[in-house]
């Protein structure tokens, strides 16, 4: 009876294998545990306490994972989205000036609107809305955005008066430790090494403090790993709300979630064989944005890392629910996770940067209709340091090249509205 009972709760049939959806687990696990620390120090750029952002991203990982496995019944692991952290922090905070409690609202409100997606058919309409060509051009241009964060932070690009940017100084032990786990992270994950990223990320620790690069926390909190956190848990700073500010960052993080995760689960519960399980896993995926605007995190997505899960054999939400646990233990080392160095998280960064570049692979490079408005965008989004102002390059160019072509009919209503909101916005800015 009690067998039954954990089948049919976490979707398990009966060809599925009980050891080997624990072993995909606990592989999904260490293929995505670097993001504690990761997403943690993305948040700390925001102005969010270091300590306390670890605790709100394991929180808002377990939580993602435990809905994925009980509602959305798939191997799915949930974590915050790389990238999508990267516009919480660099484009709603450094660059539409909200506070990080301000973001966490509008997380929130995405989250709800998310979920009214998931739930009706609009999911469809809204993606059908924005063509594919776009869509993928905002994966590569926030790849590129997160690498040259990367680049910034490990010290290999530094600032420069006239050239804007130049090389960094390489007799400097930090930059000497982002390059050696940098390639160290490179030969691991072309190797396919399980735990890849997090292994060179404790190398580069390791290697950080042997140079001299390493440090220790300026202020040490004292008490559990949840002291602190209570300004951070249901933190979020409605002042802004009726802004117009406030709404066209629900409106482009709206975009951002629902398009990336659009993506993410179609390919990877077809991957797992379990294609007809495509709308409980979107809709457990909202609630968990939801949850993550309430635990202090920037949104999740349907992790990449799934993908190493459901290669070793991962089918049912009892993947998703053995990495939540273990999620739930990486609490004992949060006092050690704070040691870690920028100089051996950029290099992460510099990677996963790499990985989402890839998606240039699935666009159609035959139509100059299509081309120089994506190219906007994967180039504005780096150089204007603003995902935000540099998907508007691309989206406010769209229909005026079809329309220059006379090929207006080919742009969806919806995308004409886009195109409009976001030239609104820069008038706006130019007014204020």
């Amino acid at each position: 009876m009690k067998t039954s009972f954990w089948r049919n709760s976490l979707g398990l049939e009966p060809e599925d294998n009980w050891k080997r959806e624990w072993a995909a687990g606990i592989l999904s696990y260490f293929a995505s545990v670097y993001i504690v620390m990761v997403n943690a120090a993305i948040l700390h750029d925001a102005g969010m306490p270091l300590r306390a952002g670890m605790v709100a991203t394991l929180l808002t990982a377990i939580t993602g994972c435990l809905l994925m496995a009980f509602g959305g019944k798939t191997p799915i692991i949930v974590v915050p989205g790389m990238g999508i952290n990267a516009f919480f922090t660099y484009t709603l905070v450094h660059s539409m000036k909200l506070d990080w409690r301000e973001a966490l609202a509008v997380v929130v409100v995405t989250g709800v609107l998310f979920a009214i997606v998931a739930f009706t058919s609009l999911y469809r309409i809204l993606s059908d809305a924005i063509p594919p060509n776009l869509q993928h051009a905002i994966t590569v241009g926030i790849g590129l955005f997160l690498t040259f964060i990367g680049l910034q932070k490990s010290g290999i690009v530094i600032a420069h008066r006239t050239t804007f940017v130049a090389i960094g100084h390489f007799s400097d032990p930090a930059v000497i430790t982002s390059c050696v786990t940098l390639l160290l992270a490179l030969v691991l994950f072309v190797r396919g090494t399980s735990g890849g990223l997090l292994i060179s990320m404790a190398v580069g620790t390791g290697l950080a403090y042997l140079l001299g690069a390493g440090h220790v926390p300026e202020k040490m909190e004292s008490g559990n790993v949840f002291t602190g956190y209570g300004q951070v848990f249901l933190g979020m700073g409605w002042s802004n709300v009726i802004s117009l500010v406030f709404w066209i960052a629900v409106f482009l993080l709206l975009l951002i979630v629902v398009f990336e995760n659009i993506g993410l689960i179609a390919s990877q519960t077809l991957l797992a064989n379990r294609p007809e399980r495509f709308k409980s896993s979107l809709r457990a995926l909202s609630l968990a944005n939801i949850a993550a605007g309430l635990f202090g995190s920037s949104p999740v997505v349907a992790a990449a890392e799934s993908n190493a899960g459901i290669a070793a054999g991962g089918r049912s939400g009892l993947t998703s629910l053995v990495t939540g646990l273990l999620f739930a233990a990486t609490f004992l080392f949060i006092p050690l996770l704070t040691y870690v160095p920028d100089s051996a998280i950029a290099p992460i960064l510099i990677v996963i940067g790499g990985l989402m570049v890839q998606s240039v692979r699935e666009m159609d490079f035959n139509d100059m209709t299509e081309v120089f408005p994506s190219f906007l965008v994967m180039v504005m989004i780096p150089f204007t340091y603003s995902i935000v102002d540099g998907m508007a390059f691309g989206f406010i160019t769209y229909p005026i090249v079809k329309l220059a072509m006379n090929r207006g009919k080919e742009v969806p209503t919806a995308l004409y509205v886009i195109a409009g909101l976001f030239l609104a916005n820069f008038v706006l800015h130019a007014l204020l």
